[in-house]
């Protein structure tokens, strides 16, 4: 089976409130920290990248700079956008502030994809809950997440049990070893 064509967004439109800085401009090995998103989505292959930033984001410029689809609508009106504009029939989604993260998450993950399924990672133990930041979503989910927009419910865990329920996604378990991947960065380093 030839490699599932897809495209990308890297999720940078919050207020870093807590960071004190936009976090999409913090460096991680001597790189901003959107370059290196971008870059790593290349590596696994996105054949189109956007950015979602929001107006006064002045360092996100150009054709591929989405603006959430909803003011206030946190990651779920960046994934709205971008999936409006994506070419593929599948948009890997990932958070500017998960420094660590690897292609190989991803290349994983659209393993797990097939033509209207997406895939998502869920982790047990401390309570169940999705990692959507870092997922694969099947244009087929637009449905889903504009009337979860019209309804305010911004909640991505919330659109992620409707769209397993609807059978939009696979969802696998976490292994220890792909933690590490998916710590972000919330607060500066003291």
């Amino acid at each position: 089976m030839p490699p599932l064509e897809f495209s990308a967004v890297v999720l940078a439109a919050g207020h870093s409130t807590r960071m004190g800085s936009d976090k999409a401009l913090l460096e991680f090995a001597g790189v901003a920290l959107w370059r290196r998103q971008h870059a790593m989505l290349r590596q696994a292959g996105a054949a189109e990248i956007f950015i979602s930033a929001r107006e006064e984001q002045l360092w996100a410029q150009g054709e591929h700079v989405v603006r959430d689809a909803v003011a206030g609508g946190g990651p779920l009106g960046g994934l709205v956008a971008a999936l409006e504009r994506a070419a593929h029939g599948h948009l890997a989604v990932l958070a500017v502030d998960l420094p660590k993260m690897e292609a190989k998450w991803f290349q994983s993950l659209l393993a797990e994809c097939s033509a209207g399924v997406g895939a998502v990672a869920r982790r047990t133990g401390n309570g169940d809950f999705f990692e959507p930041l870092a997922a694969v979503y099947p244009r087929e989910i637009l449905g889903l997440a504009r009337a979860a927009v019209t309804r305010r419910e911004f909640s991505l865990q919330r659109l992620l049990v409707a769209a397993e329920a609807e059978q939009l996604m696979r969802v696998r378990g976490l292994r220890a070893d792909e933690s590490v991947m998916l710590e972000n960065w919330n607060e500066p380093v003291r």
